[in-house]
């Protein structure tokens, strides 16, 4: 008999912890592991702001999957359907090939996109930061306007270019605007009339900043960002956004050329080609992290709804955070094995080891189990989370080496090059053509018929 394939869907931290963990249980040659996903490194998201601001180079976040990984065979493209009768995965390759790739057993660790709202204007004039190209592009973006308002004599002009709007009071968008307005900040001594002209604003729906720190370290952050000369204001979102201004709920309309959108995620729209119920996009799974009605099939991450068994209240999910998706996927590499050994599987239980955030400088906040730190212990705990958390040495060096030199020498504040063409910001490959139920059937049943495995 053949032995059984295990194919896993997305690179991220749920997905890559799993497949680390089946090469290492499973002895070689007892099952073929196969990874889908368009990008051959696993992205390390939460220090994302700080290659926007430029305190760390892109490849330092690339972790090398072909570093990690030994037995895994890799499928460069995107998962675009699941056919649960046929045990098939539909996928479009990154040379836009459709193919499919059968499994015994399946991991779906998809991830998320940008959430984005029907907000005239926003996918048109907005940046993001979720990947590498965003972070590089929104950079240049911003040191570009400073070059171009000390180039401009013209005072309009100059105070829309001057103006950064960042959308998202979570740990994205505080991270990001903290970032920034470092940079700028840094960039400005080279023009010292501009400096009084830079504005930055944080906005956010919600009445308050980083609820998941608590009221205490919320309030804490607030203040820090103030000091900073971010002006921060609650309970108002974007009502529309054009190329060189923000109208916002409030009735504001802020001259403004860089609008910066960080205002959630959503799930992966690969959840709904299962046909399995969801709730709010996210797959609904059993404890042991199976979909019920398939017991072959796994789901975690930030696409799956995993019942938060450390809490009380009833109906309570994991949030979707790398600290939990990380521990998902070790359970879920244990939990493969032994359905395939007809074992009994264990249910997820992990209670939260807290959270981190950097605002940048020696600014930062975090809430450890029964201690809330700010200032320099919280920079400390901060910078020492992410270097043990970095899934490889040659990461972890990287980093820590672009940290010691920024406190050494300080930063620079060149462009790449990349200001003059920004991807599209909330569509990208993992974004395009998914398929319904439906349309998974017709199409699985079309690929079975002609394309070999």
């Amino acid at each position: 008999m053949s032995p059984p394939r295990i194919v896993v869907i997305g690179a991220g931290f749920a997905g890559l912890y799993a497949l680390r963990r089946l090469e290492r249980r499973i002895p070689r040659g007892m099952a073929d592991l196969v990874l889908i996903a368009p990008n051959d490194y696993m992205l390390y998201t939460p220090l994302l702001p700080q290659v926007a601001s430029g305190l760390l180079t892109p490849q330092s976040l690339a972790v090398s999957l072909h570093r990690l990984l030994h037995r895994t065979r890799m499928v460069p493209g995107s998962a675009i359907g699941v056919d649960t009768e046929a045990r098939a995965v539909i996928v479009k390759k990154i040379s836009d090939e459709i193919t499919y790739e059968p499994y015994d057993r399946l991991v779906l660790a998809p991830g998320s996109l940008t959430r984005v709202f029907d907000i005239p204007g926003l996918t048109e004039h907005g940046f993001g930061n979720k990947n590498l190209a965003e972070a590089v592009v929104l950079r240049d973006h911003v040191l570009a306007q400073l070059e171009l308002a000390n180039a401009t004599r013209d005072p309009v002009e100059r105070e829309e270019r001057c103006r950064f709007v960042v959308v998202g009071g979570g740990y994205t968008g505080v991270e990001t605007a903290a970032s920034l307005r470092r940079l700028t900040e840094e960039a400005a001594r080279r023009y010292p009339d501009l400096r009084p002209d830079i504005n930055w604003h944080l906005v956010d729906i919600a009445p308050r900043l980083l609820p998941e720190l608590g009221p205490r370290l919320g309030e804490e952050s607030l203040e820090l960002l103030r000091s900073m000369g971010i002006e921060v204001k609650l309970e108002v979102t974007v009502r529309e956004a054009t190329e060189n201004k923000v109208t916002l709920t409030d009735g504001r309309v802020l001259p403004c050329r860089t609008l910066i959108w960080t205002a959630g995620t959503s799930p992966s729209p690969l959840m709904g080609s299962l046909g399995s119920a969801t709730d709010r996009g996210r797959l609904i799974v059993g404890a042991d992290l199976t979909v019920p009605g398939h017991s072959e099939i796994f789901a975690i991450g930030d696409a799956a709804a995993i019942p938060d068994l450390s809490k009380s209240e009833e109906g309570a999910t994991c949030p979707p955070t790398a600290q939990y998706a990380e521990r998902q996927g070790r359970v879920a590499a244990e939990n493969v094995i032994a359905s395939l050994l007809r074992r009994p599987m264990r249910d997820f239980l992990h209670r939260d080891m807290g959270l981190v955030v950097d605002l940048g400088g020696r600014d930062a906040v975090a809430r450890l189990p029964g201690y809330d730190l700010a200032g320099l212990p919280a920079f400390a705990v901060t910078r020492a989370y992410h270097l043990w958390t970095l899934p490889s040495a040659p990461a972890r060096a990287r980093v820590g080496a672009n940290w010691l030199i920024r406190a050494l020498t300080g930063g620079e504040v060149a462009r790449l090059g990349f200001a003059h063409g920004k991807p599209s910001t909330f569509v990208d490959i993992e974004a395009a053509h998914y398929l319904g139920p439906q349309a998974v059937r017709q199409e699985s049943a079309r690929l079975l018929d002609s394309v070999p495995v």
